[in-house]
């Protein structure tokens, strides 16, 4: 475990670097950092951010994408989900499925999509993958914009952990109401669907990538499920709570982005709208 002059401050340097949009060696380059000391490391960033007026607002699950898995890491490849804090300072609507995103401050963007959900009820310790959706009020889809403070996108897990879990802003589409039966069926559903993501450089779209529910440990609900099972692991962290969103990670790779460009999803097999952002 570090200590605790340690964890403040590697989180200071975090949030420097954010604040100064600028690169930063890898904490685990010098110093062993275990998972538990990137967690460590992300809740002294928490309780700096809350104390600075932000107010937490969900998660992000990261690494859920097994086909990704082997992009990031320097040492080797990931092999396992992590999670962070998400604010209402990096969360925002998109109307009409559109929207205006600026990168100033974005240090080497990336482009997730995703699917978010929000919790109607906190899930009983126990629940069951049905008992998880039922707990769900709507899902969207949403791009989630991911930065890395570390040169080349190189990290140990533990480095993403505690680097705001590399996420950026969520911008989220309109959401769904489920009914009590789409949640029944909702893991399966998404599972089975698909998702197109093509780009506008100034030569008009091209398809960039596509992806499968079934890439994101199986379904979104399953990374769901992983997200409250790890909670319950970590007791200096509050387990998931009613009116919390949650982005459950990408369907596709992660694709560089910048100004001037703009990107467009679509899905197959499952009803929602594509997202379309225009980054500036």
């Amino acid at each position: 475990m570090l200590m605790s002059t340690i964890s403040n401050r590697f989180a200071h340097q975090l949030l420097d670097a954010r604040a100064g949009s600028a690169l930063m060696p890898r904490l685990s380059q010098d110093t062993e950092l275990s998972m538990a000391d990137g967690y460590e490391v992300a809740k002294r960033i928490l309780d700096i951010r809350i104390a600075e007026g932000e107010q937490p607002v969900g998660r992000k699950i990261g690494f859920n994408n097994r086909k990704v898995w082997s992009k990031f890491r320097s040492a080797g490849p990931i092999d396992a989900p992590i999670w962070a804090t998400i604010y209402d300072s990096t969360v925002r609507y998109a109307s009409d499925n559109r929207a205006l995103q600026s990168l100033v401050g974005a240090v080497q963007p990336r482009l997730e999509p995703e699917i978010v959900f929000k919790l109607r009820k906190a899930p009983a310790k126990s629940a069951t993958l049905a008992e998880l959706a039922s707990c769900i009020e709507w899902m969207a889809h949403g791009f989630e914009i991911v930065v890395c403070p570390f040169a080349n996108w190189q990290f140990e897990p533990a480095d993403a952990v505690a680097a705001f879990g590399l996420h950026g802003s969520l911008i989220i589409g309109e959401p769904h109401i489920l009914s009590e039966a789409s949640r029944r069926n909702l893991a399966q559903v998404l599972t089975d669907s698909s998702i197109s993501l093509s780009s506008d450089c100034g030569e008009g779209f091209s398809l960039r990538g596509a992806g499968f529910g079934a890439d994101v440990l199986d379904s979104p609900v399953h990374a769901l499920m992983h997200l409250h099972k790890l909670l319950q692991t970590q007791p200096e962290f509050a387990p998931l709570a009613a009116g919390e969103i949650i982005t459950t990670g990408t369907w596709t790779d992660a694709y560089p982005i910048a100004a001037g460009e703009t990107w467009t999803t679509a899905f197959s097999g499952v009803s929602l709208p594509g997202l379309t952002v225009a980054f500036v």
